[in-house]
């Protein structure tokens, strides 16, 4: 993991976009993250943990009785940094 500069919050090890989500941190969202999976970066990213080495994606246009995207689950080597 790359150093943080001291003018951003650290990154959560469980970080969520879905402010219903309890890994839900506006502060570090206020600033553009970047994850890399794998070694390849992904943009399509909902929620990620790093010391569980897992992220979520959306399954395509498939959504939930309540219009919330459905959630894959991908297992592998999780980096996250500022960008």
């Amino acid at each position: 993991m790359e150093t943080t500069p001291p003018s951003l919050p650290p990154l959560p090890d469980r970080l969520a976009v879905d402010p219903a989500s309890p890994y839900h941190d506006a502060a570090a969202l206020e600033h553009e993250i970047g994850i890399r999976f794998n070694g390849r970066e992904r943009r399509d990213v909902e929620e990620y943990c790093i010391s569980e080495g897992w992220i979520k994606v959306a399954a395509g246009k498939t959504v939930d009785r309540r219009g919330r995207p459905l959630l894959l689950t991908l297992k592998g080597r999780v980096e996250v940094f500022y960008r």
